[in-house]
């Protein structure tokens, strides 16, 4: 099989560059991504990527918004991705952080925002959720 170049990935059936840039809040927009919170959706994400073949490319967590850069497969699917990254962050932090379940009725609101990442070089994108605490 021939060598791809590095920017491409290899599933079973499919070769594809599909590299998204996204963005929640929590519901409200509240500021509760604090005291332990940030660090733990990190790893929970992170943990979610390594289960489902993603690459995070770049997390940053804010006290209210989540930007992420991340590499899905096609097939998977970025909306699939996503619906699993809220929904198991969301009970792993209620449960791990119960001061979360009275300051929201859910934690995350239903919507996010995406934009591929075809366009723009990717080490601007990187930089740019990189730098997001510094803003």
């Amino acid at each position: 099989m021939a060598k791809l170049p590095l920017q491409y990935k290899r599933s079973r059936s499919v070769v594809y560059s599909c590299k998204y840039h996204v963005v929640w809040t929590p519901k409200y927009r509240r500021s509760v991504l604090v005291n332990g919170g940030d660090e733990r959706l990190k790893t929970i994400l992170n943990e979610l990527c390594t289960e489902k073949e993603c690459e995070l490319l770049a997390v940053e967590v804010m006290p209210d918004h989540v930007h992420l850069l991340v590499e899905v497969d096609s097939q998977f699917g970025l909306h699939t991705f996503v619906k699993l990254a809220k929904g198991r962050s969301s009970r792993l932090l209620r449960q791990e952080f119960p001061w979360l379940k009275s300051r929201l009725p859910t934690l995350w609101t239903n919507s996010y925002f995406v934009s591929t990442v075809g366009s723009a070089p990717l080490s601007a994108i990187k930089q740019y959720v990189e730098n997001q605490k510094g803003v």
